[in-house]
């Protein structure tokens, strides 16, 4: 197994993903602390090579946006806790067609997430919004159907920088282990 993704769904990307022997943990309507107890209780039992976290929005309505932070962070922290290879953590998307206060509360706990995790070992934070939000501060149905999900084409987009990076963080640890074994193994 090289990924293993918590909290994370895909459409069409799912499958351009699932080459890369992801395991996906998620489960829609996630809060933070479902994750949290997750990670807690064995579900990190596996070791892959790289951890995908992407939660928080689903706390929005409920949490201030430090209370949401602080939970990403504390899911970064738990998963390091046993695990040593790369954690990427996706960014909230935007929600609504027109900005409002969850959009705004999304962007703070991004950008608190990003003060909290800036300098942690092997700890990349991806935002994922580019393109989303259009330049009248409106979200196009296109991208984002029910202005909270991705559309297929709008997830592409979205998840392709991901893969990208994933693809990289990949290649980079095979090249380590080729470097770090002997003639002989």
């Amino acid at each position: 197994m090289q990924l293993q993704f918590v909290g994370l769904m895909f459409t069409e990307m799912y499958q351009k993903l699932e080459e890369m022997h992801l395991l996906n943990f998620s489960i829609r309507g996630d809060l933070i602390q479902n994750i949290l107890w997750r990670i807690t209780n064995g579900e990190l039992e596996l070791k892959p090579r790289v951890i995908v976290l992407h939660c928080g929005t689903n706390n929005s309505p409920f949490n201030t946006a430090k209370e949401i932070a602080d939970g990403i962070v504390e899911c970064v922290n738990q998963i390091r806790k046993n695990f040593d290879g790369f954690i990427v953590v996706l960014t909230i998307l935007p929600r609504g067609a027109k900005p409002n206060v969850l959009r705004e509360k999304n962007e703070q706990v991004n950008k608190l997430v990003q003060e909290n995790c800036h300098g942690l070992a092997k700890v990349q934070i991806v935002d994922i919004s580019q393109g989303l939000v259009q330049a009248d501060s409106t979200i196009s149905h296109h991208d984002m159907y029910d202005y909270l999900n991705l559309t297929n084409a709008a997830s592409k987009k979205v998840f392709e920088p991901v893969w990208e990076l994933l693809c990289q963080l990949l290649n980079e640890n095979e090249n380590e282990k080729e470097i770090l074994l002997t003639p002989s193994e």
